[in-house]
């Protein structure tokens, strides 16, 4: 008799961020990162340098825990997260942890778009989602064999999930998603009229 199973799995991990950790109130997180974004000139520059859409604090800002209290709240329940998930994949950290490598604001106007890409040097990357309106983009997830299905026919259109070579995933505000940082993602072009806002961050292990 056959036997055909599933071997190699790609894990994505999504909850509701207030599963773990302190409080984060979503109203307040908002305000934060809107006044932020007005504030910083550093990263404003950066952005139009790069014809960058929106704002990223990325590239300007490296110690959002530090300065403002609501971002070191955030870190404390992404944390216990990212330390669930890990248990979750297997990993064996030889009594070492996985920490905190950096953490960034994005704000997605209409028609922003951000092109696939991975994050490397860091094992956990993941994002936290401040606000998401009606028509915001979901986040595209690739299969990372992709590159290996030279001569392969495209799959049906009513494919199974896991067989399926992209994934979009629709957050709600709140929602904490969590991926290998190998694995190549997306955010297709906002189609609101309002900004899409979330936060993303990095974990090495250390």
């Amino acid at each position: 008799m056959s036997q055909i199973e599933s071997l190699f799995v790609t894990r994505l991990y999504r909850a509701a961020l207030s599963e773990f950790g302190p409080a984060v109130d979503a109203a307040e997180m908002e305000n934060s990162c809107l006044v932020i974004a007005q504030d910083d000139e550093a990263g404003q520059e950066w952005c139009e340098e790069h014809d960058f859409p929106g704002y990223t604090s990325y590239a300007s800002l490296t110690d959002l825990p530090w300065r403002f209290p609501i971002f070191a709240d955030l870190v404390k329940s992404l944390d216990e997260h990212v330390a669930a998930f890990a248990k979750d994949l297997d990993f064996n950290l030889d009594g070492r942890k996985l920490v905190l490598e950096d953490l960034w604001i994005n704000i997605l106007p209409e028609g922003g778009s951000h092109s696939a890409h991975i994050h490397p040097h860091s094992v956990i990357s993941g994002t936290t989602y401040v606000a998401m309106p009606e028509g915001a983009s979901a986040l595209k997830l690739e299969d990372p064999r992709h590159a290996m299905m030279m001569a392969a026919p495209p799959r049906i259109k009513d494919a199974r999930r896991e067989m399926q070579n992209f994934i979009y995933v629709k957050p709600d505000v709140g929602d904490v998603l969590l991926w290998e940082s190998w694995l190549r993602h997306e955010v297709p072009m906002n189609m609101s009229e309002d900004d899409r806002i979330s936060v993303s961050f990095n974990y090495r292990w250390e």
